[in-house]
């Protein structure tokens, strides 16, 4: 069973940059969508970015657009989220996790493999 954990979160003042990583612990992420979500404090978890198995389509919820952007590394077994001009409102815990099918990305429904987060506060 896939497990993911994620890495690269710190903390950055405004308009900086942090890049994270995404790897499988466990099983191989090649045949999955893999997603990003964040969540802050007293807010529910949502969706960031989504990046299908081949690495073909992409998408980014309209907060993060042209701001971060999502890639893989299938010989690394690895994804990653690429954050510029960050604002204080990204401040959060964000997480990874995978889904069966392309349209995952589309939905976000039925995610597995969650890693433990990882902590991004922008402030300055």
């Amino acid at each position: 069973q896939l497990q993911l954990v994620e890495s690269g979160g710190g903390s950055v003042q405004p308009g900086g940059s942090l890049r994270l990583s995404c790897a499988a612990s466990r099983g191989s992420l090649d045949d999955y969508s893999i997603a990003w979500f964040r969540q802050a404090p007293g807010k529910p978890r949502e969706g960031v970015s989504c990046i299908i198995s081949s690495g073909g389509s992409t998408n980014y919820a309209d907060f993060v657009k042209g701001r971060f952007t999502i890639s893989r590394d299938n010989a690394k077994n690895t994804v990653y989220l690429q954050m510029t001009s960050l604002k204080p409102e990204d401040t959060a815990v964000y997480y990874c996790a995978a889904g069966s099918t392309d349209f995952y990305c589309v939905d976000y429904v039925s995610s597995f493999g969650w890693g433990q987060g990882t902590q991004v506060t922008v402030s300055s």
